[in-house]
């Protein structure tokens, strides 16, 4: 006998008896297009279709534990609770304001576990939680991804950082794209991690609510299958690394993770889209995540940066030796004063290299000063710290420059996603957020979600950003992973990409210099990206005297918001171009971006803009913009939309990008 639990089901089900003979459920999306099918036993296993195409082959889920028992088909199976859910809640610091959370959900009650899955229209997710009423110790987790075909693979394999640490890595790999069955022997690959189906589905596969465990890892298991891999617990951690400021793994215990009792592990996620604009605008790994503390989270103030380390202190037409030091920085200060630039970072330099010691600043810098003219400027100071200075003391870390008038870190060269270091993650957001500090993850895995019960987690890093482009060799191709990461990485969450280069090149003229570097691509790209990559703490790359030589594109970038009302993917395709309008206070502002085609794409205004009148505020490439990367125009205009006039058509140069602002006449 089977029990069926479809779409549109009351909102909660009837349970079955407490103890009831194993058998098979059936799960659907809200809107009925993805079907789960689930077993209980010999194995607790699922698999996934959508409109009944197959998407996922029976694949199956246990957890190992130390005391030699497991979380399995093995176990007495007690019964089954359904529940459908469709509400929504406020998003704190986020791409949206309000967030919509409609699923339908099957519980697996086993005696000394569950599994709990979910069904959205976007994809599905799982995972274990524990009835243990004591802590307990995993050896392992089998997390299966059995692909129902030779689908294509879009993969970031891991760059490993040390011969004697296969985990160590930095999370900034390009991709490499290939069927599946061909994926690189005995290689690993960070999520998130996309697929492509015959009949143009596409997959994301990804975490969320990862507090206290490590995070996971894809590996081949031949074929078409995948399967979970995660990082063993450390043993010995030494200092050591980058600058000493790492701590690297020597030695590892035989087990993954120490959970206490009544643990629920993450969410493992399978995004599903029809189309791939679904995947610029998903909300799965942020509704999956645990919310926040009902407490006053009005300080978390998102903004802008004027940032120092890629411009490497270069500035001109000054009166003292610009680099790291007071005057410098003073001077960093009055700029982001004078054009309501939010924050300051004070990156690597400030504090005595290879100390691993953030209390001992170099002779050069008078921190104290620095903060109190940001303060009387109403310039808000974050300071670079790295991964083992910072925690050496946590706490007294935060009190002190918390004290000082400091409003956040970034941190940087972690470089693990281990237990510890995911605890670490956590330790960092609750101790921060206590003193009323922001943090910046950067060194950093992808985000899981923790921008949620966090929201002064304020961004991570874990992308190949801007600063590839100071040393990248001319065969790098930044401008084609531009149009690849909204879809993948971003799929999981914010990204420290740190964008604004005035600089700009075509694919011919790029070359890499550290002092006065450039980006590949148009200036009208760089100026569309701080629409396209959300990222509430966004950064302006560039030299202030770079920026007052350009006064129009810094007015641009100073404006654009971070943290937005409303979302809306317009038009996209993996590797190839994407747009995204976004809303804040009534004014909608969109991005668009090109690979190294040049191409026109029509945005269909209508599928954001109520019907009226609007001006419109244009950045465009120039008509000399493939010779001449920083050719571009300003333009307004006055736009009328109706029902039968909702279409512009706009051109982007090779490697180039558009922009605009909408604002309701």
């Amino acid at each position: 006998m089977k029990l069926r639990f479809l779409a549109g089901a009351l909102a909660l089900l009837l349970a079955i008896p407490a103890i009831a003979a194993p058998r098979d459920y059936r799960l659907s999306s809200p809107d009925g297009r993805l079907t789960l099918e689930v077993k209980t036993a010999p194995q607790i296993s699922y698999q996934l279709s959508c409109e009944g195409t197959p998407v996922m082959a029976p694949s199956t889920l246990s957890v190992k534990l130390a005391d030699g028992s497991s979380y399995d088909g093995s176990a007495r199976f007690e019964r089954a609770l359904t529940r459908s859910v469709d509400n929504s809640f406020e998003a704190k610091v986020y791409k949206r304001a309000v967030v919509k959370d409609r699923f339908n959900e099957l519980t697996l009650r086993y005696k000394t576990f569950e599994v709990i899955f979910r069904a959205y229209d976007a994809g599905i997710a799982w995972r274990f939680v524990s009835r243990s009423k004591k802590e307990f110790k995993v050896v392992d987790e089998q997390a299966s991804f059995c692909f129902a075909e030779d689908v294509e693979a879009t993969v970031p394999y891991v760059k490993q950082d040390s011969p004697r640490d296969p985990f160590l890595n930095s999370f900034e790999a390009y991709y490499d794209i290939h069927p599946l069955s061909g994926w690189k022997a005995g290689e690993k690959a960070f999520l998130p991690v996309s697929f492509k189906l015959s009949n143009g589905l596409r997959v994301n596969i990804t975490e969320s609510d990862l507090l206290d465990y490590p995070g996971m890892y894809l590996k081949h298991q031949g074929g078409t299958s995948l399967a979970g891999l995660f990082t063993p617990y450390p043993k010995l951690i030494e200092q050591d690394g980058y600058n000493k400021l790492q701590g690297i793994v020597r030695t590892t215990e035989d087990y993954i993770a120490i959970q206490p009792a009544a643990a629920a592990l993450p969410w493992r996620i399978v995004a599903v889209a029809h189309n791939e604009r679904e995947l610029l605008d998903s909300d799965l790994v942020y509704v999956l995540s645990r919310p926040a503390a009902d407490i006053d989270w009005s300080w978390v103030k998102p903004g802008k940066v004027a940032w120092d380390w890629w411009n490497d202190w270069n500035i001109k037409g000054v009166d003292f030796r610009a680099g790291i030091n007071t005057q410098t920085y003073k001077y960093y200060i009055d700029f982001a004063a004078a054009h309501g630039i939010e924050y300051v970072i004070l990156d690597e330099g400030w504090a005595v290299n290879l100390k691993a010691d953030l209390f001992q600043v170099v002779p050069d810098i008078d921190l104290e000063e620095i903060v109190k003219h940001a303060n009387s400027k109403g310039v808000g100071i974050i300071l670079w710290a790295g991964y083992y200075a910072m925690d050496r003391d946590v706490e007294g870390i935060c009190k002190h420059f918390s004290q000082m008038g400091v409003k956040g870190f970034k941190i940087d060269f972690m470089n693990r996603d281990d237990q510890l270091m995911v605890d670490f993650y956590t330790r960092v957001a609750e101790t921060a957020a206590r003193y009323h500090l922001l943090v910046d993850f950067h060194g950093a895995f992808k985000p899981c979600g923790l921008q949620r019960p966090y929201p002064n987690v304020i961004n991570h890093e874990g992308v190949a950003g801007l600063e590839q482009m100071k040393w990248a060799q001319p065969t790098v191709d930044q401008v084609t992973y531009d149009v690849q990461i909204p879809f993948i990485r971003m799929f999981a969450g914010p990204l420290d990409y740190t964008q604004g280069a005035m600089r700009n090149a075509t694919r011919r003229s790029y070359r890499p210099v550290n002092s006065e570097p450039m980006s590949q691509g148009t200036r009208c790209r760089q100026l569309a990206e701080y629409v396209i990559f959300e990222s509430p703490l966004n950064m302006l790359c560039d030299a202030p005297t770079n920026y007052l030589a350009e006064p129009e594109c810094l007015k641009w970038m100073a404006a654009v918001p971070t943290v937005w009302d409303e979302t809306v993917a317009l038009e996209g395709s993996i590797g190839d171009y994407a747009a995204i309008a976004r809303c804040k206070n009534g004014a909608w502002y969109v991005g668009a971006l090109t690979d190294w085609s040049a191409r026109d794409l029509e945005i269909d205004l209508g599928a954001f803009l109520p019907n009226g009148s609007y001006q419109v505020e244009i950045f465009r490439d120039g008509i000399n913009a493939d010779r001449n990367a920083m050719d571009y125009v300003h333009e307004y205009h006055t736009v009328s939309v109706s029902a039968a006039n909702h279409k512009m058509t706009v051109h982007m140069a090779p490697g180039g990008g558009w922009t605009a602002r909408f604002s309701r006449l």
